[in-house]
């Protein structure tokens, strides 16, 4: 009589919103949702909760399809043009981001939004994993504006947002501002800030006595802007990629996540060795040996001329 399956311990495995991700299904919040709506199932079963975990060869599909292979991880810069809401299904039917994007690109999550008046720099990538490690405060990248608001700001303003502030009980983290210029009843302005919560720019310096009517991000971290066309994509080369990410999300020379030991990673986030590239072999020569120009057939040396011999 064959033995059941011995039951997974629940230490083993990554959940199952982490697989999502990796998977470049959708962010960490959006694959929990996926599973409290009933659309994520493991081994045949509709999972109700997301505190499951995934294992060597389980079985997890959405809406009935099995996730795909994790592909190496991508990233592209985008130039937003305001009118544009950061979502992929708007409810209102408004026109989103993701629907101008190149069919070729496939799924893809943006880094952080902008949101429907907001323009610039909006990073994308297919993997979630990384679009969740990008947006967390901890990761000390800055976010940086060029803003243009109805009225004036102090020195004591700005002193006030460089140390934080909070407005209607949410707190804001340390803000830097910097007077561009000024022209007629506008200021422009320079922004940096780390947290990127919702609508930050406009609330902290509403607070202040000013009224936002322009709002263009110019650099996330260490990717800029730069002259990227409205409208625009480009794809970051992976060269770079890996080499602005570094530690803070090692990836292999493939463009695969690292994990724990300098190994690449499933779709279960478990450590795999990938095989090296085989190096192509170098093809035999053809020529006869001895062959080689400026050297005799028989490979001997030739004799010198009788007015080079030495006198005896």
């Amino acid at each position: 009589m064959a033995k059941p399956p011995a039951p997974k311990s629940a230490d083993t495995g990554e959940r199952i919103a982490k697989v999502l991700a990796h998977a470049g299904v959708a962010s960490r919040r959006e694959a929990e949702r996926m599973i409290e709506e009933g659309r994520v199932s493991l081994n045949g079963k509709v999972l109700k909760t997301p505190a499951v975990k995934v294992g060597p060869g389980d079985d997890v599909r959405v809406d009935g399809k099995p996730i795909a292979e994790k592909p190496p991880t991508r990233l592209w810069r985008h130039h937003k043009p305001d009118g544009l809401v950061t979502t992929h299904a708007d409810p209102q039917g408004r026109e989103t981001v993701f629907q101008a994007l190149p069919k070729d690109m496939g799924r893809v999550i943006s880094i952080g939004r902008l949101d429907l008046t907001s323009e610039g720099l909006l990073l994308l990538t297919n993997d979630g994993e990384l679009a969740r490690v990008l947006e967390l405060p901890s990761t000390g990248w800055t976010r940086r504006y060029r803003v243009r608001a109805y009225g004036d700001i102090t020195e004591e303003a700005i002193q006030k947002l460089k140390n934080g502030i909070t407005v209607e009980g949410v707190k804001y983290g340390p803000i830097e501002v910097v007077v561009d210029r000024r022209t007629g009843s506008n200021t422009w302005l320079n922004v940096g800030l780390k947290e990127g919560k919702n609508r930050e720019v406009r609330k902290v310096l509403s607070a202040v006595g000013l009224t936002v009517n322009r709002l263009l991000r110019t650099a996330y971290g260490p990717f800029q802007l730069g002259a990227l066309e409205k409208g625009k994509t480009e794809e970051i080369r992976r060269s770079v990629l890996r080499e602005q990410l570094g530690k803070l999300y090692p990836l292999d020379a493939d463009g695969y996540p690292l994990k724990d030991g300098g190994k690449a990673a499933d779709n279960t986030g478990r450590a795999v060795s990938r095989p090296a590239k085989p190096r192509p072999a170098k093809p035999h020569s053809t020529k006869p040996r001895g062959s080689n120009p400026g050297k005799r057939p028989d490979n001997k040396a030739r004799k010198p001329d009788a007015h080079h011999r030495r006198k005896p």
